[in-house]
């Protein structure tokens, strides 16, 4: 049972129904997705998502749609949102994605969370003794991924910097800035992550 209601389409008033005609113009559907609905007890809140998601998370802007699909589901992965996952792997579809490149926005965006992990216990250790030992995590996931290395650093980027990773999200920001990406795009791939993470804990609380 939800912790918060969701406001129904025939229930909707005001902005919040006006909202709700603006999410299906946009994805072009008969009925607004749940999530929506559960943002619609806070018509602010609502309002605000949908403007983000809709730039930053659904329509071509600095990045592609389809590269903002993907890091939007590597984000929904790492904040365990399922009805996002969901959402963004129909979307990955409708795109003409591959289901491998699908498979590897899962793993790409795990095997950096366990980057995460390990570089940010140096850091919180206090210690300098684990600075000078070697990794010893095998992450052969980053060479062999469908996605392309330059999406595969900017789902990197957004992935660390989710888990406050400082070494890892200044090195991948250095690494796809060597590779050609505008910071423009850069830029995006942070809104895309910010806005996704804002929707998942949202609806994570508010419960199915």
């Amino acid at each position: 049972m939800p912790r918060l209601a969701a406001v129904s389409e025939s229930d909707a008033q005001d902005k919040v129904a006006q909202t709700y005609a603006r999410i299906r113009e946009m994805l072009g559907c008969d009925a607004v997705p749940a999530m929506f609905l559960a943002y619609g007890r806070v018509p602010a809140f609502l309002q605000d998502f949908y403007m983000n998601f809709k730039k930053f998370a659904y329509a071509d802007g600095a990045l592609d749609a389809a590269s903002k699909a993907t890091i939007a589901l590597a984000v929904s992965s790492i904040n365990r949102c399922g009805p996002w996952c969901d959402f963004f792997i129909d979307r990955c579809r409708g795109l003409g994605l591959a289901e491998a490149h699908i498979a590897d926005t899962l793993a790409v965006a795990a095997t950096c969370q366990m980057y995460n992990v390990f570089f940010k216990f140096r850091g919180l250790s206090g210690s300098e003794v684990f600075a000078g030992m070697g990794v010893g995590l095998r992450a052969h996931t980053f060479a062999n991924t469908s996605l392309g290395e330059k999406l595969t650093e900017l789902v990197n980027i957004a992935v660390s910097d989710i888990n406050g990773c400082q070494p890892c999200t200044a090195g991948h920001v250095q690494r796809v800035r060597e590779l050609g990406v505008s910071d423009e795009a850069i830029l995006e791939t942070v809104q895309c992550a910010a806005t996704m993470s804002a929707g998942a804990a949202f609806l994570n609380a508010a419960g199915d």
